[in-house]
C-alpha cells in the first residue's frame, strides 16, 4: 500500500445554482441544534469546575466506560461540523471523566485498571474520535501509543499479552495488567443488571439455568459465581479481546509503526489458527499455555462473554467484524474478512425453521446448540460495506425479513426499543434501512432519517430538561412520579450510571450515514469506517463547511455518488472530500453533473479533491475509486504526520528503582 509523498489537491468548480433540497436544509438545522444542545448538555450534568454530578463513592470495575459513551459523540460530531465549542467541550469532558474515575478508583495511568473488552471497547470509541478532530495533538498521539502499549508487550506495568503465543492474557485487563482473580466488588454494582441474564455456568447450586436467569443479587450465588469464576473463566483469551485491534489501529494511524499493523494482523492469526483447530469454530476460552478449554473441562464454549453467556454469538462476531475491518483497513486484503465471515456462514448452515419462521442458534450449551432466534444482517453489512463482495451481498439477501428493514425507528420514542432505550444508549437505529437506501430501495430515506433525528433530538432535550433529567435527583427517582419515561430504573445502580447517555441529545446517526456512505461505527469498540470525509477547506478544519450539504447516495466497488449544495445565497464555499474516512482510498476521477444533465470529468489521481461551491450551487458528483490503495492515517489535507511535533520519550523507568 502507498503512502502518498504529497498533497496535491485538484479543485472543480461548481456555479450552477439550484433550489434548495430539504436534506440540506435538515442537516443544517441538526447542526445548528446540536451545537446548542451540546452546550446545555454539558451544562446539565457538569458543576461550576467542570465534574460531573454524581456521587462521592463508586465501588465497582463496572462504569467508568459509561460516562465516556455519554460525552463522546462531542468529539465524533465535532469532526462532521459541529462548532469549535463542542471541541472544547469534548476535550474538556475527556479530561474530567479520566480524573473523576481516577479518583473513584477504576482509572490508572488514563486507562480503566481492568475490565473486560466490550467496555473497553464502548469507553475508547472517544478516544478514536479525537483521531478525526485535530491528530496533531500531542496528547492525543502520546495517550494512543502509551495505551497501546499497554496491549503489545512494550509496557512493563500492564503485561496484558504473550507475544510468544500472541494471547492476550485474560479477558479482563487494562492499565494494572491482567486480572486472574476478582472480588465480591468488582461486580457488586452490577448484580441487579445481571439478574435479567441466563447463568454464566450450568451447574450453579439452587439455580435453574433452563429459567435463563441466575440471580446475582442472591449473596449465596454471588459467591459460588464468584468463585467459578476465578477458577474457569479470568485466565487466558477470548475472542471478545479482538477488539482491542482498535486500539492498535487507532494507535498506527497517529504513527506508521509498522509493528503496531503487524500486531493487528498477527492477534486475527492466531484466532484463526485457534478456529482452525477446532472444527473451523472459534473457541471462546483459551488458557494461559494456549490450550482450548483449558480451565473449563476442555469445552471450546463457556468462556467470559463467549458462546453461552451473557450475549452469545452477538460478542463472538462483534469483535470478529472488528478485528477483521481493521485488517482490511491496514493491508487492503479482503481474505482477511474470512473468518468472520465463516463464524456466520457456521451458524446460517445450522438454520431450522420454526412456525414457518427460519431460526438460528445464538448459543452453545453443554447440549449443544440453542437459542434459535430470527438472524440479524447487521454484522454482514459492515462486512460487505467493507469488502463490496458479491458473496457478501448474497449472505444479507438470503436473510428472511422478520421486521420492516425499510422502518426508520426512533430510538426510545418508536420501533421495538421504545421503551428500553438501549439504541438511545448505542446511537445506532438504523442500519437496516440506511442498507436499503444505498441498495435504491428507499429515495425519499435522506429526508426521512434527517427528520427522525430532528424528532429524537427534540425529544432527548425535553428529558433532559425534566426534572427526572435532573442528576441531582437520580436518587430519589419514583417512576410513579416520574414526569417523563425512561428506559432505565434510575433506582438499580448498574442501569443509574447509563443516565448521562439516556438523557444525552447529541444524536445524529443518518447526517453521519449520509456525510460518510456508512453505518455508524460499532457501539462496542469499532473504528468510525466510510468511504469519504469532509472538510471545510477555508476554515482547514473537519467536518461540512458553513451552509454546506452533502449525501453519500450510492457505492459501489469501484464508485461513490455524492450530492452536494451550498445553501449560502451570498458566499462561497469549498469543501474538500477525502477518500475514505482514513485516507484508504483513492479517487481515480470526478465526473460533475448539473441539472441540465451536462457532464464534466477531472482527473484526480488521489486521496483528496476540493470542491469550491458558488453561493447557491449544487451538483451530482461521481467518482471512481480505487479502494485500500493507501495506508490509513490521521492526516488532514492541511498536514502531513511528518508536520507533526514529536511524541514525548521519557525517561526509562529502570531509573527509578
Amino acid at each position: 500500500m502507498a503512502n502518498e509523498s504529497s498533497f496535491k489537491i485538484p479543485t472543480i468548480t461548481i456555479t450552477e445554482k439550484i433550489p434548495a433540497p430539504k436534506w440540506a436544509k435538515q442537516e443544517r438545522e441538526i447542526i445548528e441544534t446540536l451545537n446548542k444542545a451540546a452546550v446545555e448538555f454539558v451544562a446539565r450534568y457538569t458543576r461550576a469546575d467542570g465534574t460531573l454530578i454524581w456521587r462521592n463513592k463508586w465501588g465497582s470495575m463496572d462504569g467508568s466506560d459509561d460516562p465516556y459513551e455519554a460525552f463522546m459523540n462531542l468529539a465524533l460530531f465535532y469532526s462532521m461540523g459541529g462548532s469549535e465549542e463542542v471541541y472544547e467541550l469534548a476535550r474538556k469532558m475527556w479530561d474530567v471523566i479520566t480524573q473523576q474515575w481516577t479518583e473513584y478508583g477504576q482509572i490508572y495511568r488514563e486507562f480503566d485498571g481492568y475490565y473486560d473488552w466490550m467496555h473497553h471497547g464502548e469507553a475508547y470509541l472517544y478516544h478514536y474520535f479525537f483521531g478525526l478532530t485535530k491528530p496533531e495533538s500531542l496528547m492525543d498521539r502520546q495517550r494512543a501509543l502509551r495505551f497501546a502499549n499497554m496491549y503489545n508487550g512494550r509496557d512493563e506495568e500492564a503485561k496484558n499479552y504473550d507475544p510468544e503465543l500472541k494471547m492476550i492474557r485474560s479477558p479482563l485487563t487494562g492499565s494494572r495488567g491482567p486480572r486472574f482473580v476478582v472480588t465480591h466488588e468488582d461486580w457488586f454494582t452490577h448484580r441487579t443488571v445481571l439478574d435479567d441474564y441466563l447463568a454464566p455456568y450450568e451447574d450453579i447450586t439452587n439455580n435453574d439455568f433452563s429459567t435463563m436467569l441466575c440471580s446475582w443479587s442472591d449473596p449465596a450465588i454471588y459467591a459460588e459465581l464468584i468463585e467459578k469464576m476465578n477458577a474457569r473463566m479470568n485466565r487466558g483469551d477470548v475472542p471478545l479481546n479482538l477488539n482491542s485491534t482498535s486500539l492498535m489501529t487507532h494507535a498506527y494511524m497517529y504513527s506508521q509503526e509498522e509493528e503496531l499493523s503487524d500486531w493487528v494482523l498477527g492477534y486475527l492469526d492466531a484466532w484463526r489458527e485457534r478456529a482452525k483447530a477446532n472444527d473451523g469454530i472459534i473457541p471462546d476460552n483459551i488458557g494461559l499455555t494456549g490450550k482450548i478449554g483449558e480451565y473449563n473441562d476442555g469445552k471450546w464454549w463457556g468462556g467470559y462473554y463467549g458462546w453461552r453467556w451473557p450475549h452469545g454469538f452477538m460478542t463472538i462476531m462483534e469483535p470478529l467484524t472488528n478485528a477483521s475491518m481493521n485488517a482490511v483497513l491496514l493491508t487492503g486484503d479482503y481474505s482477511l474478512l474470512d473468518l468472520a465471515r465463516s463464524q456466520y456462514d457456521l451458524i446460517w448452515s445450522k438454520r431450522k425453521v420454526v412456525d414457518g419462521i427460519v431460526q438460528v442458534p445464538h448459543r452453545y450449551f453443554d447440549a449443544g446448540w440453542s437459542d434459535y432466534r430470527m438472524p440479524s444482517p447487521r454484522h454482514m453489512i459492515y462486512l460487505w460495506t467493507t469488502s463490496m463482495a458479491e458473496e457478501d451481498l448474497e449472505r444479507i439477501m438470503q436473510l428472511p425479513r422478520d421486521n420492516d428493514w425499510n422502518a426508520i425507528a426512533i430510538p426510545g420514542v418508536s420501533g421495538k426499543d421504545a421503551m428500553t432505550g438501549r439504541d438511545t444508549k448505542h446511537y445506532i437505529a438504523n442500519t437496516l434501512p440506511w442498507f436499503q437506501f444505498i441498495q435504491g430501495e428507499l429515495p425519499n430515506y435522506p429526508e426521512d432519517i434527517l427528520e427522525a433525528n430532528l424528532t429524537l433530538i427534540a425529544e432527548q432535550l425535553r428529558k433532559m430538561r425534566s426534572k427526572t433529567g435532573d442528576p441531582r435527583s437520580w436518587d430519589s427517582y419514583d417512576p410513579a412520579t416520574a414526569d417523563v419515561v425512561v428506559g432505565l430504573d434510575l433506582r438499580v445502580d448498574g442501569y443509574q450510571i447509563h443516565a448521562w447517555q439516556e438523557f444525552n441529545p447529541v444524536y445524529f446517526e443518518g447526517l453521519a450515514q449520509m456525510l460518510m456512505g456508512a453505518p455508524m461505527h460499532i457501539s462496542h469498540g469499532g473504528l468510525q469506517h466510510g468511504k469519504v470525509r469532509l472538510f471545510d477547506g477555508q476554515k482547514k478544519r473537519p467536518g461540512l463547511p458553513e451552509d454546506v450539504g452533502a449525501i453519500v447516495e450510492k457505492i459501489s466497488p469501484t464508485s461513490v455518488s455524492i450530492k452536494v449544495v451550498n445553501l449560502s445565497a451570498t458566499e462561497a464555499r469549498q469543501l474538500v472530500i477525502q477518500a475514505g474516512s482514513f485516507g484508504e482510498h483513492r479517487f481515480v476521477s470526478v465526473t460533475s453533473t448539473s441539472t441540465s444533465g451536462e457532464k464534466v470529468t477531472t482527473p484526480i489521481d488521489g486521496k483528496f479533491v476540493s470542491v469550491d461551491l458558488a453561493a447557491g450551487a449544487g451538483a451530482n458528483l461521481d467518482f471512481i475509486i480505487e479502494r485500500y490503495v493507501n495506508k490509513p492515517s490521521y492526516e488532514t489535507p492541511w498536514q502531513k504526520i511528518a508536520d507533526w511535533d514529536p511524541v514525548i520519550v521519557g525517561r526509562p523507568s529502570s531509573n527509578f528503582k
